[in-house]
């Protein structure tokens, strides 16, 4: 019997020149992920920088997603190279690191989540991503180099000297930015119409695109056109939270607006 990994949809797409679209999902219940798959996103991003989910919980998340065909990415904590390959382990189809600020921090990753011969990421192939040993070492190595896939996050202004060195990289597949936290590090949080913001944001998909790489960012229905006429082929469209507490206050604001409306009626008869 022959195992092998199953190919990553948001790779499988973009390598193919399509765009792939993604989620963020803050609640711990994978009922989330099913549902984001039932409407059809490529990928669910999972946060353990910002959020306290556990290997279980986002095991269960990662199962959820196989079962709509949709990818798993999670965005993984600064630590030790366990907390960097543990979601593949458990068969993330990529993992973000947050705020890569240099040439050497985007090198190290690298050498902590690639195998041999990119990297020196440590294996073990008994867990989920190495069918718990069903998958000869090699075969597992050059699978999990080829159809998983490495985020770095370009969200602080340090990493811009080396950004084109960065993405010259082998073993990145993406540089994804991050206007928020960038903000903040120009010295103008909040302000997303900032000439730093929106020429960062040009320039990070254009180095990406010279480098062979792929680029990916936030956006919203208003400007994903045009993050896709940037280069763009990877976008964050959204977040669970964000979908209750809109819907949640459009309930609220209804029945508001309906007993006023109920009592206006009554005033007049």
């Amino acid at each position: 019997m022959t195992v092998k990994m199953k190919p990553s949809r948001v790779l499988t797409k973009m390598r193919a020149g399509e765009i792939a679209t993604c989620v963020k999902l803050n609640l711990s219940d994978p009922v989330a992920t099913e549902i984001a798959g039932l409407c059809g996103f490529d990928c669910v991003w999972l946060d353990q920088e910002h959020l306290p989910h556990t290997s279980p919980t986002i095991a269960n998340h990662i199962r959820a997603a196989k079962m709509h065909d949709m990818d798993a990415l999670v965005r993984v904590p600064r630590g030790s190279y366990s907390q960097l390959i543990g979601p593949l382990e458990l068969d993330a189809s990529g993992i973000m690191v947050p705020h890569v600020m240099s040439l050497a921090d985007a090198k190290a990753v690298i050498h902590q989540t690639r195998f041999h011969p990119v990297g020196r990421r440590p294996w073990d192939g008994g867990y989920t991503d190495g069918a718990y040993c069903m998958m000869p070492p090699l075969d597992y190595m050059s699978q999990a180099n080829e159809q998983r896939f490495v985020i770095v996050q370009i969200e602080d202004p340090e990493p811009l000297d080396d950004l084109e060195a960065i993405a010259a990289l082998e073993g990145i597949d993406m540089l994804f930015f991050g206007p928020g936290d960038f903000s903040q590090g120009i010295g103008a949080p909040a302000q997303w119409d900032h000439p730093k913001i929106t020429a960062t944001r040009q320039r990070v998909a254009s180095v990406a695109r010279e480098h062979g790489k792929f680029a990916g960012t936030v956006g919203g229905v208003s400007n994903f056109q045009s993050l896709v006429d940037m280069g763009y082929q990877f976008i964050n469209v959204g977040a669970d939270v964000v979908a209750l507490s809109d819907y949640f206050k459009q309930i609220i604001n209804s029945l508001h607006g309906t007993e006023k409306s109920d009592e206006q009626s009554i005033d007049a008869k």
